[in-house]
């Protein structure tokens, strides 16, 4: 997960927008992903040349804006990693795709809680599921849409050759990849060759026992 969010400083359109944490793991979880970060940009992320800046001005002064108290490098835009506990869902940061290094997190105790969340929003261009329960998986996968999935992973799907990428309705349409890139950037052009021997002039109006026939033919 710290992987898949702070990558580019969550720059990136598969970037997880939001967790949801078992209530039994909540406090395990932010630890360890806390932890992650030091691990990959050490103590002070804002000073690490393995941490991302932000695009332009524009977006670090929105993305400010999510989070005032957060520590910034204004000189380089830079922001820090940040996680916030169960933010309003009716909140900017959660109204918007986040693009940034801010990753709202929300304990549940019920997976159908999670699956109401998620069906409740635009379908996202990526879903991220963590578990080794086969069941809970089928569950995720079959009452969910999204543009993709990775299962115990993130980010990972878009590297596959062959794996279609896409997304679906707000999220996109149609994909690429391997064989999708030629369907998705071709067309497919209609040609219907009539025959010049005759003509079915039944179709035409005025036509004897027009809708007679075009019954008995499209019966």
């Amino acid at each position: 997960m710290a992987f898949g969010k702070f990558a580019n400083a969550g720059q990136t359109c598969i970037a997880p927008d939001y967790a949801f944490v078992h209530e039994q793991i909540y406090e395990a979880f932010k630890s360890e992903v806390r932890q992650a970060i030091q691990d990959f940009y050490g103590k002070d992320p804002l000073q690490s040349e393995a941490y991302g800046r932000i695009v332009n001005v524009s977006h670090f002064e929105r993305l400010k804006s999510y989070v005032p108290e957060a520590r910034v490098n204004e000189a380089e835009l830079k922001i820090e990693p940040c996680l916030l506990d169960a933010p309003d869902p009716d909140s900017p940061v959660m109204q918007d795709e986040i693009f940034g290094p801010i990753l709202p997190i929300y304990p549940y105790s019920k997976i159908e809680e999670v699956i109401a969340f998620i069906n409740a929003r635009p379908k996202p261009l990526a879903l991220y599921l963590f578990t080794t329960n086969r069941q809970l998986e089928r569950q995720v996968l079959f009452e969910t849409s999204s543009g993709g999935v990775c299962i115990n992973d993130t980010l990972m799907h878009i590297a596959g050759t062959y794996l279609p990428f896409g997304g679906v309705g707000e999220s996109g349409m149609g994909s690429y990849h391997g064989y999708q890139n030629f369907r998705t950037f071709s067309h497919e052009r209609s040609v219907l060759r009539q025959t010049s021997l005759f003509d079915f002039k039944f179709r035409y109006p005025g036509a004897k026992n027009a809708e007679k026939i075009l019954r008995f033919v499209f019966k």
